[in-house]
């Protein structure tokens, strides 16, 4: 008789491969109750039990009971005190520390009344159906600021750790974002605090479902408070950053009904929760999307499966993951790392980058998910203590340090060792002898490769070893996909808005195509086309970086964005820095260039994947060395730092040019083949393109400009000199999908500005849109009855969308057909209708106006903002104070701003007293703490409020970005007034309009 033995045995995925909905739409109206009554009766269905508990005694008691359960402890009245108060619910904890203790703490030690102590499991992360499921509904919570109701709530082992938002059908999901914001700041912390253990928010609106974490919700609350609200929109901690689930094939899983199915699946959501959650060293919860859940449970299958399979050192004992650049790679890989060197038969797991920078910034990654998570080297005689030592688990190291490990230490005990092995970026740089060297080695490793630009057979070299030409002959299977149009499409990462300049003029027989070939390099490199370049670089500058928006970035503020020059030699290299700097000193610029190269063997063969440079500057020739330093000594003198190019200080010179690139102290970074992979800085908007770029190259090239940072930033620009369309095209088919196109690049400027049909339809154009706004709402003529007002908001939405999207093209400058005062006129106009049908910012009120959508956002985003009117004050002081038409210009830009009406009083006066020996500056700073302290004193007279406690009260809520007029901090500050009189209520009324106006005008500019 055949015996069959189990060769592996796997749990069910978290991310489902496949998913085809089942739910039927119905006709009939669902209601808000309707829609939370259906969604706790499918989570029963799925083995969730449901509880009556609405108040926090009901909730404490199945607490106790429920970590009783799990613990298979009796806690005795004096124990459960003791321990309820000192490791659960302790005053002195808040989030973070909650969350930690969820995350990392989960296992807490009870005294118990005999003097011994007892571990007590809060959650089991190693068997993780041993843990008890419920759902409650209606929680009521009255300690708070003012009572709350919440939605649903998931208990695991009694504790809150999924809290559920529901909106009725039709309502922006956004409201139910909002809707936790005020419960995290109203009442989550209130009574014993049992809610700040929430580890995951769902909100849901039946028709969208999205996820995030509680760091995310309470990072958002603190950026209000620190008054960046309107400042950043994109920010980690922003709406932005909630995530849609999906199956494997990245179909976004929507719907209530399907999402339930699925991401609250007993066994998905456990697995979320213990295992696909990152507690980083700065104390921020991450949780994982489901296109990173399932590549690292790909990963995870295949080490278990080749294991059991015995198939170590080979091929099938790995495979690829194509998760696209910008994605949160790192993430996935840190995860997958920590996961594998968890499971019992593994020895180490490497993580191999391919080059310096990406050593320096995925240690410093690596440091941030987990402190010593990552032990990193410096040597490769550091690297032979660590695969030497049992308790090195995860180790980095470059390829180039493990080639010559190997090379120095045949017969390491190593590689005898079960080994995974992760490579950062697999691309072609490793399929060569490097690569033999390992999997020669190396006897029980599985191999695994991520990358965002997969080699393929269409893009593969014509050189090389043909076994090892293409990813899947380098590393095995692909295991999964995440594309640039995936990544797009989830609003992970921009889309790419690219400009193609002609800069040589051809004779009629030639076609444009030759111009870019590699045998023009000569009529590339002409001293004039430089120039004429450099001068068109500098001319559009401030309109492709956007230096006229302001945002925050880590508490400074920020003008716009920077840029990379990319080119095509170290000789074009000097030339393009040498002319740039003539050019700024002419005009009389002040903008920061640097550049970086060192010696590359393949330099003029880059187009595809751009080589390894190594910081090797010896073997650069002495006219590159030389110039080199002096653009070195250039950087020093700038900066005030001392670096060469010496193989001890030139490294340095990298790390330093690397932050100050991310900090934006740099505006502009020439280099021919540095810093274009691997290299991520949000503050990046731009690339200047003088280099023939194809494929791989080009998609990691453009790559560097597409990171999300916030609301200013909406597409990656692409400035190209060379005509590389056709190479652009290519790329994206290849790397995305054959309809990619229309997703990842913008439409033409034309289209854009005269319309365009798609689909049978034709979608008009900013012209068409204008004239049409001219027609029906001329300017002057009031906009009489409700229906005419929508119609107005509607139409100057789309022209607000158009016109942030028209912005970036050369060809619309002089071509906006509004003058800018009419445009001003118009947008006061709009913000009033805005104001007047429930807009502003009184989240709690219900909106009149379901059927229309403000473009609000937009409207921020070129928001006339006080840096702008203090540089037309500043005008205005140039001209002596003599030129009356800046004034006017002053007083339409605040009638235009949302932000800056309430302050017009207080910018009049000012303006009024702005001389011609006036420091603008100085003076609006201590003008403003003047009028201020005048106004609060005011105040505090008319109305006989206590000082100390107004003072104080009105400190927190410029602290906090909100002015709080409910709870009883308001009630503190008002004199002694009887409660029978009846004028108690008129009077604190009467206070806090006076405090509403008074914070509403400093509220952004103290």
């Amino acid at each position: 008789m055949s015996q069959y033995n189990i060769v592996v045995s796997t749990e069910k995925s978290t991310v489902v491969a496949e998913y085809i909905s089942t739910y039927n739409h119905t006709w009939k109206y669902q209601s808000e109750a309707d829609l939370e009554r259906e969604f706790i009766r499918q989570l029963q269905e799925q083995g969730y039990d449901y509880l009556k508990i609405h108040n926090e005694a009901s909730l404490v008691d199945n607490l106790r009971t429920q970590l009783e359960q799990i613990n298979g402890y009796k806690f005795s009245e004096e124990e459960w005190s003791r321990f309820f108060s000192e490791c659960l619910a302790s005053q002195n904890e808040g989030i973070v520390e909650k969350t930690r203790k969820m995350q990392t703490d989960h296992v807490q030690i009870l005294r118990r009344d005999d003097g011994s102590t007892k571990n007590i499991y809060l959650i089991d992360k190693k068997n993780i159906h041993n843990n008890q499921l419920q759902v409650i509904n209606q929680y009521a919570e009255s300690q708070g600021n003012h009572d709350t109701r919440y939605d649903v709530t998931v208990l695991v082992n009694g504790i809150p750790l999924v809290h559920i938002e529901l909106k009725r059908r039709g309502v922006a999901i956004r409201e139910a974002f909002n809707q936790i914001r005020r419960y995290q700041r109203d009442s989550f912390w209130a009574a014993s605090g049992l809610f700040e253990y929430v580890q995951l928010f769902v909100i849901s609106n039946g028709t969208h479902t999205k996820y995030y974490s509680n760091t995310t919700r309470a990072s958002h609350v603190k950026e209000n408070a620190a008054g960046e609200r309107k400042k950043s929109k994109k920010t980690s901690n922003s709406f932005e950053f909630t995530s849609y689930w999906a199956d494997a094939n990245n179909k976004a899983i929507a719907e209530l009904v399907d999402f339930t199915k699925t991401f609250m699946a007993k066994h998905t959501l456990l697995n979320v929760l213990t295992k696909y959650c990152v507690l980083t060293s700065e104390d921020l919860l991450l949780v994982m999307r489901p296109y990173q859940i399932a590549a690292t449970e790909r990963i995870l299958s295949k080490i278990q499966i080749a294991t059991n399979y015995k198939k170590l050192g080979t091929l099938e004992a790995g495979g690829y993951i194509w998760h696209t650049t910008g994605s949160g790679k790192t993430l996935t890989s840190f995860k997958t790392a920590q996961l594998a060197s968890a499971l019992p038969y593994v020895d180490k797991v490497l993580f191999v980058v391919d080059r310096k920078d990406l050593d320096y910034q995925t240690m410093k990654e690596y440091d941030r998910f987990q402190k010593g998570a990552a032990n990193s080297n410096t040597s490769t005689r550091i690297l032979e203590k660590q695969l030497g030592d049992e308790t090195s688990h995860i180790i980095i190291t470059t390829i180039q340090k493990l080639d010559r490990f190997i090379t120095k230490n045949k017969g390491h005990a190593v590689f005898q060792k079960h080994v995974v092995i992760i490579f950062d970026e697999c691309h072609r740089s490793q399929f060569g002898d490097m690569h033999l060297k390992i999997i020669r080695s190396f006897k029980k490793y599985h191999l695994f490769g991520f990358t965002g630009t997969p080699i393929f057979a269409a893009n593969a070299s014509s050189g090389g070893k043909p076994n090892l030409k293409t990813t899947p002959q380098a590393f095995g299977e692909k295991l999964h996909t995440y594309t640039i149009v995936d990544a797009i499409n989830d609003g992970n990462v921009l889309p790419f808005r690219i400009d193609y300049i002609s800069t040589v003029k051809m004779k009629d027989h030639v076609k444009d195509k030759d111009v870019s070939s590699i045998d023009t390099e000569n009529a590339m490199a002409d001293p004039e086309r430089i120039r004429e370049i450099v001068a068109y670089i500098l001319e559009h500058f401030d309109q492709k970086t956007k230096r006229n928006s302001f945002y925050s970035l880590q508490g400074q503020r920020m003008a716009g964005f920077n840029s990379i020059m990319a080119v095509s030699s170290i000789a074009v290299a000097k030339k393009y820095y040498t002319e740039f700097r003539k050019q700024l000193k002419e005009n009389n610029r002040k903008l920061k260039v640097a550049t970086i190269f060192s010696y590359s063997a393949n330099e003029a063969e880059s187009e595809d994947v751009l080589p390894d440079e190594e910081f090797d500057t010896s073997s650069l020739d002495q006219t590159s060395r030389e110039f080199l330093e002096g653009a070195i000594k250039d950087y020093n003198a700038d900066f005030n730092v001392n670096f060469d190019t010496s193989a001890d200080k030139f490294p340095n010179y990298y790390k330093d040019l690397s932050m100050r690139m991310k900090g934006r102290e740099i505006d502009l970074l020439i280099v021919v083949n540095m810093f274009l992979t691997g290299f991520d800085a949000t503050t990046l908007n731009t690339l200047w393109v003088d280099k023939n770029l194809r494929q791989h190259g080009l998609i990691q090239a453009f790559s560097r400009t597409n990171r999300i940072l916030n609301s200013v930033k909406t597409y990656g620009n692409i400035v190209c000199f060379r005509n590389l369309q056709e190479e652009t095209d290519e790329a994206i088919a290849l790397f995305g999908d054959k309809d990619a196109e229309s997703i990842v690049l913008l439409k033409s400027y034309d289209a854009y500005y005269n319309g365009f049909d798609e689909h049978g339809k034709h979608q008009p154009g900013y012209t068409g849109l204008i004239a049409d706004l001219e027609q029906r709402f001329p300017i002057g003529q009031a906009i009489i009855g409700e229906q005419n007002k929508k119609d107005f908001i509607r139409l100057f939405g789309a022209i607000l969308r158009l016109k942030n999207i028209l912005t970036a093209f050369d060809q619309f400058a002089g071509n906006e057909i509004l003058s800018e005062r009419d445009y001003q006129d118009y947008q006061s106009v709009y913000i009033d209708l805005y104001q007047e049908m429930g807009g502003g910012d009184k989240a709690d009120k219900e909106k009149i106006n379901d059927d229309v959508v403000f473009e609000i956002e937009l409207i921020r985003q070129v928001e006339i903002n006080i840096d702008y009117i203090l540089m037309l004050v500043a005008k205005f002081h140039e001209t002596n104070c003599q030129d009356k038409s800046i004034l006017v210009t002053i007083d339409k830009a605040i009638g235009s701003s949302m932000q800056l009406r309430s302050k017009k009083e207080l910018i009049e006066h000012f303006i009024e007293k702005v001389s011609s020996t006036t420091e603008v500056e100085e003076a609006w700073k201590k003008f403003v703490h003047e009028r201020k302290e005048t106004d609060l004193e005011a105040i505090i007279n008319e109305e006989k409020l206590k000082e100390e406690q107004t003072r104080k009260f009105v400190n927190n809520s410029f602290r906090d970005g909100t002015l709080k007029t409910t709870g009883t901090d308001i009630d503190k500050i008002l004199p002694p007034v009887s409660r029978f009189s009846g004028g108690r209520e008129e009077k604190k009324q009467n206070v806090i309009e006076k405090l509403i106006t008074f914070f509403e005008k400093y509220f952004g500019i103290v």
